[in-house]
């Protein structure tokens, strides 16, 4: 929840905390003092969320205050069935990024867009995002590579899918996710045999 002063604003004017909750933003805030901030909003609807913000930016001529409206999405290979697919997955389930310039006007313009909940803050005052926290994420969602969605987990029964131990069945021994290789030990000739396949060649049993 926000933190209000007596007229239901935050008292960005406090002089015990700043604009970020903290004491110091100039390390989040660029020399124009706009920020990414992240909005919390009801999950599954974000995109609607940002639409609707985006609808009041233009209606209330916000656009000198409020520039940028970003849902952190990433591609998802996920293997069902035997078959893979490419999926659109949110970085963030129900959480937006806003790139801004906080003060009581833009604030009520964000803070007051149907489906959103609140500022993601500390000491209820909303805090910016560091730039290597943007940068990360940006990476994140300009990935060339789609990240492999694992649905395994250690001990757990896979089937293989792919390769020469199509079909076999076996259990998870190992994951490594910087390889993206998983081991599963698979019974071969009556005897526990360590197969190390990539996460796309198995799928839970």
């Amino acid at each position: 929840m926000d933190k209000y002063d007596p007229d239901g604003y935050p008292d960005f004017d406090n002089p015990e905390l700043n604009r970020s909750g903290q004491s110091d933003a100039s390390d989040q805030t660029d020399a124009d003092g706009r920020a990414w901030y992240v909005v919390h909003c009801y999950s599954g609807y974000e995109n609607k969320v940002r639409h609707n913000l985006e609808q009041r930016i233009e209606t209330m001529g916000m656009k000198d205050q409020i520039f940028d409206v970003v849902v952190p999405t990433e591609e998802e290979i996920e293997v069902k069935e035997g078959k893979r697919r490419t999926v659109e997955r949110r970085v963030f389930p129900g959480y937006i990024l806003v790139n801004m310039l906080l003060n009581e006007e833009s604030w009520y313009v964000v803070r007051n867009t149907p489906g959103v909940t609140g500022f993601v803050g500390m000491g209820n005052q909303p805090i910016p995002l560091r730039p290597e926290e943007v940068s990360q994420i940006i990476k994140r969602m300009e990935a060339d590579a789609p990240r492999i969605k694992v649905t395994f987990r250690s001990g757990e029964r896979v089937r293989i899918v792919d390769g020469p131990f199509n079909d076999f069945r076996g259990t998870v021994a190992e994951i490594d996710m910087e390889r993206a290789k998983v081991r599963v030990m698979v019974n071969f000739f009556g005897r526990e045999t360590p197969v190390e396949l990539d996460f796309l060649q198995v799928e839970k049993a």
